[in-house]
């Protein structure tokens, strides 16, 4: 039960997380406006703004983001999901610790619940280890 609730809790926030982000994106997409505006650094608007501008890179991101935020809420092949956050979440924790410091809040957590579910699927990526 408890094992349960470990992987389940942050399966779902972070679920909600990118499901939400992925929402924003679009949103900005067919809007130019964002609906979530958290406070941020000077330098990591101007990161954020390059992304938005490359004409490609935010639009994968968010249909990855949606994806696997779909996934993860479903309970759908999650640990597949969470492969497919890694590299996304990576560089937002990254971005916390490098452009936006007021942010490593929410970079702690996204690492440990991250961490939680890593741990947790370890034996479905044993095979990717080898």
């Amino acid at each position: 039960m408890i094992r349960r609730l470990a992987v389940d809790v942050p399966r779902v926030l972070l679920g909600l997380l990118f499901l939400v982000g992925a929402l924003d994106g679009f949103y900005w997409m067919a809007t130019g406006q964002s609906l979530v505006q958290p406070p941020t650094s000077a330098a990591g608007l101007r990161f954020e703004d390059a992304l938005k501008d490359s004409g490609f890179l935010w639009p994968l991101m968010k249909v990855v983001d949606l994806i696997a935020a779909i996934g993860l809420l479903t309970n759908r092949a999650p640990a597949a999901a969470l492969l497919l956050l890694l590299p996304i979440i990576t560089v937002i924790i990254l971005f916390h610790i490098v452009l936006n410091p007021q942010g490593m809040p929410v970079a702690i957590l996204l690492a440990l619940m991250t961490g939680t579910m890593l741990y947790a699927y370890r034996d479905r990526y044993a095979a990717l280890l080898r």
